[in-house]
C-alpha cells in the first residue's frame, strides 16, 4: 500500500503495528486495501489510558508559550490579558470539537485525513507544511530557552547570566552552543527515538509536575512580596497612547494562539486510546488544566516583575528579589522549567517527524518500519532545530512568525474551513457561523499583527525590547 494513502505510527515499541497518522483519500472513496490495513492496525492497538492522554495533550499545550505569557500582560494589562487567555482557550476547545466531529463523520484517524477529505491532496500537504513550520519554530524556541536558562542571554544590552555560569563562573564547557549540544545528544536524541506517543506518558506527567512546581514557587514569591508591600498595583488595561501602541496590542495574539495549539497531536492520542469516546473529555480536561496554569503564571509573573517583565520571563529570575533563599529559589525555578521543556520536546517532535516523512516520501512504506528513513529524518530534524536555536536569539521573533502563520491555520482556520466545506453535510448553522467568525477574526488580527511586527522590525523597536 502506498504511503499516499496513509502514514503510520507504531502501536508499541516492541510491536510493529500500523496505525494511520496522516491518511489521504479522494472525496468519500476508501480504498479496500487501505480499509483492511487500518483494521489490522486497530486490532493490534494497545489502548492508552485517559490519564496518559491528558498528560500527553497537556504537555503538547504547555510549552514555551507559558514563559511568554507574562510579557503579554505587559502589553495588554492584567485584566484584558487574562480575559484573552480564557477567550482563546474557549475558541480552541470549539475548534478541536469541530475537528473531531468531522473526523468521526469521515472515519478519519488524522488531521491530515480530514483535510484530505475536504480539500484533497493539496489540503493534506498544506496541513503538513503548517505542522512543519509550527513545530520546528516551537522546538527552536525550546532550545533557545534552555540555552538562556543554563548559559545566559542578552536583552537590551544587559547580560543575564545562566544557572551554570552563576554556579561555576564562565567556562568553555558552559557556553551556550556546547550546553545545547550536550542536551541534544543526551536528552533529545534518546527521547525522540520512541515510536509511540503513549510511550512518553511518564515523561509527560513529569513535565506537567515540573510546570506546576514552577507555578507554586513563583506564587509563593509573589505572595511574600505582596505581604511585604513591595508590589505595586498592576495595570489592568493596556497603556494606549498613540496609534503605534494600538498596533502593538496585536503582536501578542500569535503568542496566545501558539500557547494553545495542540490540534496536530489530538488524533495521535485518540488513535491509542482504549476508549475512543474519551478524547473529548481529555481535550476539555487538558485545556482546563493548562488554562489555570497559564492564568496563574501570567498573574504571578506580571505581579512579580511588572513592566520589567522580559519576553522570556525565566530571564528575570537572575536578580535578587529580596526574599529569603531567593537565589536558591531562582535557580530551582529556572532549572525546573528548563527540564520541563526538555521533556516537552519529544511530544512535539513526534508529529513533526511523521509530517515531514509524509511530505518528502508520499509513496514510501510506514516510517517506523524503515531502518533508513526513521533515523535519518530524526537526526536531520534535530540538526535543523539545533542550528536554528543557535542563530535565532529571541523567542519573541519565532512566536510572532509561527504564531501569525502556521499556528493560526492549524488552530482555527483549517478546522473552520473544514466545517464550511462540509463534505459530509453535517454542519449546523452554529458550526458555519462559528467558522466564519474564527476565520474572519484570525485573518484580521494576524494581518494586523504581521504588519505591526514588520513595522516594528524596520524601526528596530519591536516589543518587548524598548
Amino acid at each position: 500500500m502506498a504511503k499516499s494513502d496513509a502514514v503510520f505510527a507504531t502501536v508499541d515499541d516492541d510491536v510493529n503495528a500500523n496505525v494511520p497518522l496522516l491518511e489521504y483519500t479522494n472525496g468519500d472513496h476508501h480504498d479496500k486495501d487501505y480499509d483492511e490495513e487500518e483494521e489490522f492496525g486497530e486490532e493490534l492497538l494497545s489502548g492508552a489510558s485517559f490519564i496518559g492522554g491528558v498528560f500527553n495533550l497537556s504537555t503538547t499545550i504547555i510549552g514555551a508559550g507559558m514563559m511568554a505569557l507574562p510579557a503579554t500582560m505587559k502589553v495588554l494589562g492584567l485584566g484584558l490579558g487574562i480575559g484573552m487567555i480564557v477567550f482563546v482557550a474557549i475558541l480552541t476547545e470549539l475548534s478541536v470539537s469541530m475537528l473531531l466531529k468531522f473526523s468521526k463523520a469521515g472515519g478519519s484517524t488524522s488531521y491530515g485525513g480530514v483535510m484530505g477529505y475536504s480539500f484533497g491532496n493539496v489540503g493534506r500537504k498544506l496541513l503538513q507544511i503548517c505542522v512543519l513550520i509550527n513545530n520546528v519554530g516551537l522546538l527552536v524556541v525550546y532550545m533557545i530557552i534552555i540555552g538562556d536558562v543554563l548559559s545566559g542571554m542578552y536583552s537590551g544590552g544587559v547580560h543575564h547570566p545562566g544557572v551554570l555560569q552563576g554556579w561555576f563562573g564562565e567556562h568553555w564547557w558552559n557556553q551556550r552552543v556546547f550546553v545545547i549540544l550536550l542536551t541534544t545528544l543526551f536528552v533529545f536524541c534518546p527521547l525522540c527515538c520512541f515510536k509511540r506517543i503513549d510511550s512518553l506518558r511518564f515523561t509527560s506527567a513529569l513535565a506537567v509536575a515540573l510546570a506546576i512546581l514552577f507555578l507554586v514557587i513563583i506564587a509563593g514569591m509573589t505572595m511574600f512580596k505582596l505581604v511585604q508591600g513591595s508590589i505595586a498595583m498592576p495595570r489592568l488595561l493596556p497603556d494606549v497612547t498613540d496609534i503605534n501602541s494600538i498596533w502593538r496590542l496585536f503582536t501578542v495574539v500569535p503568542v496566545l494562539v501558539t500557547a494553545y495549539v495542540c490540534h496536530f497531536n489530538v488524533h495521535s492520542i485518540d488513535n491509542e486510546l482504549d476508549d475512543a469516546s474519551s478524547i473529548q473529555p481529555i481535550v476539555q480536561a487538558s485545556l482546563f488544566i493548562c488554562s489555570i496554569i497559564y492564568i496563574m503564571t501570567s498573574l504571578f509573573g506580571f505581579l512579580l516583575f511588572g513592566d520589567s517583565t522580559l519576553e522570556d520571563v525565566l530571564a528575570n529570575f537572575d536578580t535578587d528579589l529580596g526574599i529569603p533563599y531567593g537565589s536558591q529559589l531562582n535557580d530551582i525555578v529556572r532549572v525546573s522549567y528548563a527540564l520541563h521543556l526538555m521533556l516537552v520536546f519529544p511530544v512535539l517532535f513526534y508529529p513533526l517527524r511523521l509530517n515531514l516523512d509524509g511530505l518528502l516520501f508520499p509513496s514510501a512504506g510506514p516510517l517506523v518500519l524503515s531502518k533508513q528513513r526513521f533515523p535519518l529524518i530524526t537526526m536531520g530534524l534535530i540538526s535543523v532545530v539545533f542550528l536554528g536555536a543557535n542563530f535565532i536569539p529571541n523567542i519573541w521573533d519565532v512566536f510572532q512568525f509561527s504564531g501569525a502563520t502556521a499556528a493560526v491555520c492549524l488552530g482555527f482556520i483549517f478546522p473552520a474551513a473544514i466545517a464550511l466545506r462540509d463534505v459530509h453535510g453535517i454542519s449546523t448553522k452554529k458550526d458555519k457561523a462559528l467558522s466564519v467568525f474564527m476565520i474572519g477574526l484570525a485573518v484580521f488580527v494576524n494581518m494586523v499583527a504581521i504588519y505591526s511586527d514588520t513595522h516594528a522590525l524596520f524601526k528596530k523597536n519591536a516589543f518587548p525590547r524598548q
